[in-house]
């Protein structure tokens, strides 16, 4: 058999009507052409649909069983239509998402809240992994975005990259909130809390205060920067952190204004990237929302840079 869909669509309406000339105007046909097709649909199937006496149609048995299968198909295409409306307008589908711990406490959280809230069919999966295991998701193919510090190249991976300046974060009452901007020379032997050994901020912030011949009073070692800004706000110590945390804090923190952030000379940054699989397209719903990520991540570096060129004013001001 080689049935279409128009001969389906033809013949329910000739079931539902009970006539050829109604049924052509319901299908926008002529008559001919609708009696045509019913001729062409019974020699297909190898068996009469109607009964044809004095001018009237009479369904055989065997078009009422077969109209309960054409109603099947033509349910399940209606729903198949929704769904691909549903997917062309970014309403279903799934998004996996591997976010590094900087920006998984409250950055992409957020992004990611207002990117679903007309998006009720939409799955979503997201998971916070070192940058490292991000990286392997990614070229695996198991997540169809990560959001991570920078990696080396390859060719399983896309990758948009950012570089994102380090800060430093303060007590905003603390004497040093006075200087636009912070050198190891106003942190000199003053406790720091900072990354591990091996972290490429750890080592930036070392070898700038060896080679600025001060000493880095290393007091507390964080796996992740956001427990240190607790530490910084009672007074513990300073912290030369990354943008993402800074701004977190800034956009969403109750204790925002407790903290105050400058530049830090010489410069240090870290970079940051959009990786996605090299080998496989990306679905719309992902596209939509590197965008946004895009966005937010451009509009973040405005953002820290209009606080960082204002000293006199505190975190938490410009960003609500």
């Amino acid at each position: 058999m080689n049935l279409s869909l128009r001969q389906i669509i033809t013949f329910r309406e000739v079931m539902r009507s009970g006539s050829i000339s109604r049924a052509a105007k319901t299908v926008g046909r002529t008559q001919p052409a609708v009696s045509t097709m019913i001729s062409t649909l019974e020699a297909e199937l190898g068996f009469g649909l109607f009964l044809r006496e004095h001018g009237k149609l009479t369904p055989t048995p065997e078009a009422r069983f077969f109209l309960e299968e054409c109603e099947d198909i033509l349910q399940r295409l209606e729903r198949t239509e929704r769904t691909v409306d549903r997917i062309r307008a970014l309403e279903s589908g799934t998004l996996r998402i591997a976010c590094h711990p900087a920006a998984s406490s409250l950055f992409l959280p957020r992004l990611l809240t207002n990117f679903l809230k007309d998006k009720a069919r939409l799955e979503v999966a997201l998971i916070m992994r070192s940058s490292d295991v991000i990286e392997d998701l990614i070229a695996s193919q198991q997540y169809d975005i990560g959001f991570s510090e920078t990696p080396a190249p390859r060719d399983s991976i896309e990758q948009r990259d950012y570089e994102l300046e380090c800060v430093c974060v303060m007590p905003a009452d603390d004497p040093l909130a006075a200087h636009a901007v912070i050198t190891p020379d106003e942190l000199d032997g003053k406790p720091m809390a900072m990354l591990f050994d091996s972290h490429a901020s750890a080592i930036r912030t070392e070898a700038s205060f060896h080679a600025a011949g001060r000493r880095l009073n290393k007091r507390i070692e964080l796996r992740t920067f956001l427990p240190g800004l607790q530490f910084v706000a009672e007074g513990l110590c300073y912290m030369v952190c990354d943008m993402i945390t800074a701004y977190s804090h800034l956009m969403l923190s109750p204790n925002a204004s407790q903290l105050t952030i400058r530049r830090f000379r010489p410069k240090i940054s870290i970079g940051v990237s959009i990786l996605t699989p090299g080998y496989t397209p990306q679905s719309l719903n992902a596209k939509a929302f590197i965008a946004r990520l895009d966005a937010a991540t451009r509009t973040m570096q405005d953002e820290i840079d209009a606080v960082l060129d204002a000293p006199n004013r505190r975190l938490g001001e410009t960003v609500r």
